[in-house]
């Protein structure tokens, strides 16, 4: 079996051209042990096979102790009906970036044919070494939004699911003909989880993303909204996770937190829109 830092090495030399410098935005080439551009500014794999593209280290609350407890959620099938409808719309989807991939699970169960080509980064390096631990043949990096480090028209499908956008980047690596796949938590996200975390507080029980909606149609007139809505039975191992896998838990009180701990939810809503807007 090859090691990790092995694959990176393989997928760089077969894709260099998805990724140019995010220094001078000169294309890259495959180099020993990394990419490095015409103005050799260089960037070398990590032991994981990794590549790390930001100019200095980013601290973040994702952690490993949010990351593995989303990572069991989700590969419990929480939100296999969303992944199964983001999935028919990747059947032509040659090359995928999964913009803010966290620990990699969404994109591992998305990608399914050997044709596909993947990358997934993050801004947060505790999530991108998680994913290196994923079966799906993706490459991973840590980097910016901002200034993603990527060539012009390289990708056929960006991937947006529960993470910030940057839409002007989106359409620079899109190529003509490719579309981006953005998905935004519905008024009934989590509702269980937010009544219990905040009882008495009516404003964060109540939830609404109409304005990042209207932001993405505003980019995209004729973008389509597909919504799902489904019920998960959380597995009892899973129920703790639950708890740990949302930035909701950050602003819940502690009495809140240990009444959960000591009752938990059994079922959870996920109620997502779905946002698929083509690029011409």
């Amino acid at each position: 079996m090859l090691k990790k830092i092995d694959r990176g090495r393989l997928f760089l030399q077969a894709h260099q051209e998805l990724f140019a410098c995010p220094i001078c935005q000169q294309k890259f080439f495959a180099a020993d042990n990394g990419l490095v551009c015409a103005n050799r500014h260089r960037f070398d794999l990590s032991k994981k096979g990794t590549l790390f593209f930001l100019d200095h280290a980013v601290k973040t609350e994702y952690d490993q102790g949010m990351f593995l407890p989303r990572q069991r959620m989700i590969q419990s099938g929480m939100y296999q009906p969303v992944l199964a409808r983001i999935k028919e719309h990747l059947t032509s989807a040659d090359t995928v970036l999964d913009v803010g991939c966290g620990e990699g699970s969404f994109l591992n169960q998305l990608i399914s044919t050997p044709t596909q080509t993947a990358v997934g980064f993050d801004i947060a390096k505790e999530g991108i070494n998680l994913a290196t631990n994923q079966a799906v043949p993706a490459f991973w990096c840590v980097a910016d939004l901002t200034n993603l480090p990527f060539a012009d028209v390289s990708f056929d499908t960006v991937l947006n699911i529960f993470s910030p956008s940057n839409y002007e980047e989106f359409n620079r690596i899109l190529k003509k003909g490719g579309q981006l796949i953005k998905v935004v938590p519905a008024e009934n996200y989590l509702k269980e989880l937010r009544m219990a975390f905040f009882p008495d507080d009516l404003a964060k029980q109540t939830y609404s993303n109409q304005r990042v909606v209207d932001k993405f149609m505003a980019h995209y007139p004729t973008a389509t909204r597909q919504r799902v809505t489904h019920v998960f039975a959380i597995p009892e191992a899973l129920q703790q996770d639950l708890l740990a896998m949302s930035p909701l838990e950050w602003a819940a009180s502690e009495a809140a937190k240990e009444a959960l701990r000591n009752k938990p939810l059994t079922k959870i809503t996920v109620d997502v829109d779905i946002l698929i807007a083509k690029i011409y």
